[in-house]
């Protein structure tokens, strides 16, 4: 489960290659927790949203909390694109998220789906071995 997670932030920049069902959903769950319980302490903290800003401090979660969401924004984008190589699919398919309700269905279901022994995504080294 860690080596999954692990290989969710060293691969975060690496668009070639796949990901297994597991190496996507391990860090996809593990990610919504800690967002929900950092935010949720955060805000406990603060006595506030992380939105509202009144002071200097304010202002700097924010643009932390902002920061850290866009590199975590990066690093799913990209395991996406390595689970749709997984399915000899190319990462186009991200796309399809952007039609309402059916496109975010669609997407799940191709998450969910097996590998494809003949993907053309598969790295020399994996074959050889």
């Amino acid at each position: 489960m860690m080596t999954a997670y692990k290989e969710f932030w060293t691969k975060m920049f690496v668009w070639n290659g796949t990901a297994t069902r597991t190496q996507y959903w391990i860090p996809i769950i593990i990610n919504y927790f800690i967002s929900g319980i950092l935010i949720s302490i955060v805000e406990k903290i603060q006595g506030h949203s992380i939105e509202d800003i009144y002071n200097f401090t304010d202002l700097t979660t924010n643009t932390v909390a902002k920061l850290i969401a866009i590199l975590v924004w990066v690093a799913t984008l990209t395991i996406k694109a390595r689970r749709l190589h997984d399915t000899n699919r190319s990462a186009g398919w991200i796309f399809i998220q952007i039609v309402p309700l059916i496109g975010s269905i669609w997407f799940f279901i191709l998450m969910i789906l097996p590998t494809t022994s003949e993907s053309r995504w598969i790295d020399n080294q994996s074959k050889i071995l």
